[in-house]
């Protein structure tokens, strides 16, 4: 029996167990899209088996915590919520799951046992396939599980999955890294990379435009790899549509009718290969905002975190791509304070920041994670020299987003509507191509359309537009 087909089967046993009780379930997701898209998976798996979501932790029957690594303060969010939950379990018997990357961490595993040994199920990266199974032991035998493998896991297909989004969805085309960045706890926890076949992710694009969905974000711990180490290890895998690298498989899914607008993230700039900044330039679906990770401006910290890039080949690149790909802009990731970062080094990064005027920057205070080389690095940077730099950072990036903001307005933008927005219900928001929130007054019909706007005024996280 396959992996798919005992799931199933699982899922049926205990669809049958909870018939008739108007069961329901939490899920909260801590981490990076990755995460989501994994919780979306755990939460088909979930309502097929006769649960019905709710947001209210108290009304709960199953509360599933799908748990991120990559920052200390995840681990403190988790801690902080199983101390909320053990009254409900105490209470009324709320089965308690735990899953995602931290499970993967030993030392994780064993402070839960120690401190929080209420849990029901503990899994990580490469078992959530085997959660129906798990809840099924739970149900019948009220046994606590572990399902943590320490290897590299396989792709599993045909999962159910139940998305919250009905314009957006985003699809994982590989699982894993191999770069070992030295800062990063990922590939230890998510193993090495594995690639999707064409096939499969094709067939899942072409289903999620028959069902309406115009915007697609695919996935990946270093996406612009996607079947490098299958071609390098002479693994056979099936060409489909003429897809046999990331380059192509952007063109493939641009000829996909109904999908209007493609992202990407998160690529690796040492694998920005020629044919992939070509078919960004040609295939008019790709959005021309590219999440290029920086993590820092200096040639030596680089080298320190294993990034295999030094800043002249960083700037090259950006250059390169702005001569190239007509109105492309650039979002990234920054790492302050990395163990053994000198003044010197953060004003590189801060040069950087400058030179190329990021549409958006995602700034992280380096968070040392057990079992990585950064931990073991003896030249930690004081906190509050981390927190000085990170300040000065955030006031450059702020200024200039709002100095970009202002070039918005008076302009017309393509604008996809997802929704109402969450701080006003009577407006709309949605998002140029440059990934720039959107706030306008319009009917909900227009949700799930790409519409012309101008916009009239701008302010640090949002514009405001109108309908032409």
């Amino acid at each position: 029996m396959s992996n798919v087909e005992s799931n199933l089967e699982d899922i049926q046993k205990v669809a049958k167990i909870n018939a008739g009780k108007n069961l329901k379930y939490s899920i909260l997701t801590m981490g990076c899209q990755l995460n989501e898209n994994d919780s979306e998976k755990l939460s088909g798996m979930i309502e097929k088996m006769q649960y019905t979501k709710t947001e209210d932790l108290s009304k709960a029957d199953l509360i599933v915590f799908n748990t991120c690594c990559v920052r200390e303060n995840a681990e403190d969010k988790l801690f902080g919520k199983l101390g909320e939950v053990k009254k409900y379990k105490e209470e009324k018997g709320t089965i308690i799951a735990i899953g995602g990357c931290m499970m993967q961490e030993k030392h994780i595993v064993e402070k839960l046992k120690e401190s929080y040994p209420f849990f029901d199920i503990v899994f990580g990266t490469h078992t959530l396939h085997q959660f129906p199974s798990n809840l099924y032991s739970i149900l019948t035998n009220n046994k606590r599980i572990e399902d943590i493998l320490d290897i590299d896991g396989e792709i599993i297909e045909g999962l159910p999955i139940k998305r919250d989004d009905t314009v957006k969805a985003s699809v994982t085309i590989m699982n894993g890294c191999n770069n070992f960045c030295s800062y990063c706890i990922v590939p230890y926890v998510r193993g090495r990379e594995r690639s999707r076949l064409p096939k499969d992710i094709l067939l899942e694009v072409n289903k999620l435009a028959e069902e309406g969905y115009k915007e697609i974000t695919l996935l990946g711990q270093n996406v612009n790899s996607y079947l490098r180490v299958e071609k390098e290890n002479n693994v056979s895998f099936e060409e489909y549509e003429g897809v046999n690298s990331f380059a192509t498989l952007l063109r493939a899914i641009n000829k996909i009718d109904g999908i209007e607008r493609i992202r990407f993230v998160s690529p690796h700039p040492k694998d920005f290969t020629q044919d992939v900044i070509e078919a960004i330039r040609d295939c008019d679906k790709v959005c021309k905002l590219i999440h290029l990770p920086l993590q820092s401006g200096s040639t030596n910290m680089l080298k320190l975190m294993n990034r295999k890039y030094s800043k002249e080949q960083y700037l090259d690149l950006v250059k390169k791509m702005k001569n190239e790909i007509p109105n492309v802009t650039f979002s990234t990731d920054i790492i302050v304070g990395f163990a053994g970062e000198t003044q010197e080094d953060f004003e590189d990064t801060l040069e950087v920041v400058k030179e190329v005027k990021f549409e958006q920057v995602y700034m992280f205070i380096y968070s040392r994670r057990v079992g990585t080389p950064g931990d073991r690095m003896e030249n930690q940077v004081p906190d509050e020299v981390k927190h000085e730099r990170f300040e000065k950072l955030k006031q450059l990036v702020e200024k200039q987003i709002e100095e970009r903001n202002k070039q918005y307005v008076g302009t017309i933008q393509k604008v996809l509507v997802e929704g109402k927005s969450k701080n006003n219900d009577q407006m709309l928001t949605g998002r140029t191509d440059s990934n720039k929130v959107v706030v306008l007054e319009g009917p909900e019909n227009l949700i799930g359309k790409i519409e012309d706007l101008k916009i009239v005024s701008e302010h640090m996280w949002y514009l405001k537009g109108q309908l032409k």
